[in-house]
């Protein structure tokens, strides 16, 4: 079982925890894909759990690595960028489109993508391995995944109409990028 422990075996603990988040990331899919939006967001909070584990690990036991580093952007990109952007489409937008406005549409879910994957490449870019910065700036896609979250509840709601939605999922990819300092817990 050393093999848990050794900083730079790929399976480690720490990117183990990693790995179920892809995992727990593709059950969300397969969720949302399938009309079960339950499911999914049970799986997008397990796929966030595995996310605050894994670095907890890694810190703990001295397992940070390159590979771990791009390893988790990776995971962060699946559970929190794709999985939430599937959910506001698959829940709320899909068949609705030409109402809305495609081209609204067709921006406003690539906007939030390309947001999140700069994000994610610029936190990469900037990464030490071993250290944690004491901000995050701008929102770290996890916080970005949770807002749009509570996007959603909030339209179940009936309170916000989805051109709404639209433009909230436009300024979380903003915020995304943008220079707001959030304490690192």
């Amino acid at each position: 079982m050393g093999f848990l422990f050794n900083k730079y075996n790929h399976f480690n603990l720490a990117n183990l925890a990693t790995f179920f988040n892809i995992g727990a990331g593709i059950l969300a899919i397969y969720f949302i894909t399938h009309g079960q939006f339950f499911g999914a967001a049970l799986f997008a909070w397990v796929a966030g759990a595995f996310d605050i584990v894994d670095g907890k690990i890694a810190r703990k036991y001295n397992l940070s690595t390159e590979f771990g580093i791009q390893l988790d952007s990776y995971a962060d990109f699946l559970s929190f960028v794709i999985v939430p952007s599937m959910f506001i489409y698959f829940a709320i937008i899909d068949g609705k489109e030409l109402e809305l406005n495609t081209v609204l549409v067709l921006f406003t879910f690539v906007y939030y993508i390309i947001s999140g994957l700069r994000r994610l490449i610029k936190f990469n870019i900037d990464a030490q391995e071993g250290q944690v910065e004491k901000y995050f700036t701008g929102i770290p896609t996890p916080l970005g995944a949770i807002m749009l979250f509570v996007v959603y509840l909030i339209w179940l709601t009936g309170i916000l109409p989805e051109t709404v939605v639209l433009i909230s999922m436009i300024v979380i990819g903003y915020l995304l990028n943008s220079k707001i300092k959030i304490p690192h817990p």
